[in-house]
């Protein structure tokens, strides 16, 4: 979803969500934070091809591992 505009964005995200609730399991690779929050429910986050964090998107995205790896130390 990364690269669409906001208006493309949130088709994308509709689709999605369509898809999902018709019970389809889906993997995504996102890095768009509104995306992983409207759609996510479980998350696996990693960097450097290792695993640093797992749980809901809320979890995931406090995780000060994760915030260091994404946003640099001096926002963890």
């Amino acid at each position: 979803l990364a690269g669409l505009n906001p208006t493309e964005l949130q088709v994308g995200i509709a689709l999605i969500q369509s898809l999902r609730d018709e019970g389809r399991t889906i993997i995504l690779v996102e890095h768009v934070m509104d995306a992983i929050r409207s759609l996510c429910d479980y998350c696996v986050v990693m960097s450097s091809g290792a695993k640093i964090a797992q749980g809901t998107p809320d979890e995931v995205l406090s995780d000060p591992e994760v915030i260091r790896a994404y946003l640099g130390d001096d926002d963890a």
